[in-house]
């Protein structure tokens, strides 16, 4: 069995609990996907496989890719993610399925990997949360990022400074994401919580590699026969 699956998302919901609680939600449209090639640990070194998301319209692609796709037997695919096999399980061959109903369950935890919004080129207050200068009294400091290092020594900028520039579009990863419920007959998934990137963003969704444990409220100890502290 394999560890995660592609997926698209689709947006943003709310959910209520039976007492009336709102809880944000993202619903995700995972798979069907096809597995396009397997690696085993000894041809390739390591155990994975390498997952297409089917989708309504196939790509054009080169005939070096089709040539690829053409051993598995599949049809093309626009999106193609390597995921691992789960430890002491049977890895699938190329040109099986992989549903989203058959890997996840609802209660579980997963790990959700997407890209961020692009938000093109900022400045170091919106990118790194500078606080800037004052406002008023003539101190034309309002949102400059200040000195950016010594003149006489050592007489250049230090990597790593913080400076402005490009802003999103990098890979993100949110763990720990509680699985609300799974449709698998339309292949859908809702998650508690956000996920990166905007709607229809390509997403991949694996079960959580650091599981947290469900959080329960805490029971006040019952003072039941304790002295009353004297005042």
């Amino acid at each position: 069995m394999v560890t995660g699956i592609i997926g698209r998302k689709v947006g943003m919901t709310q959910l209520f609990d039976k007492d009336g609680t709102v809880q944000p939600a993202t619903v995700l449209k995972a798979g069907p996907c096809v597995v396009v090639q397997a690696k085993s640990a000894q041809s390739d070194g390591y155990q994975a496989v390498q997952l297409g998301l089917v989708e309504e319209k196939a790509p054009k692609v080169n005939k070096a890719i089709a040539g690829h796709y053409k051993l598995a037997n599949v049809p093309p695919t626009r999106v193609r993610r390597e995921v691992k096999v789960a430890k002491g399980a049977e890895a699938p061959k190329a040109g099986e399925q992989v549903l989203v109903g058959a890997l996840f369950t609802a209660g579980e935890r997963v790990d959700v990997i997407g890209t961020s919004r692009g938000l093109g080129f900022q400045g170091v207050v919106k990118r790194h949360h500078f606080a800037g200068g004052a406002a008023t009294h003539g101190s034309m400091f309002h949102r400059a990022p200040g000195s950016i290092g010594a003149s006489s020594y050592p007489s250049r900028v230090i990597k790593g400074m913080r400076a402005a520039g490009h802003m999103g579009s990098r890979r993100v990863t949110t763990r720990n994401l509680r699985v609300v419920s799974v449709d698998a007959e339309n292949n859908l998934i809702i998650v508690r919580g956000a996920v990166p990137g905007a709607a229809s963003g390509y997403v991949l969704i694996r079960k959580a590699i650091a599981a947290k444990p469900e959080a329960k409220p805490q029971v006040e100890a019952s003072t039941k026969g304790k002295a009353k502290p004297k005042k």
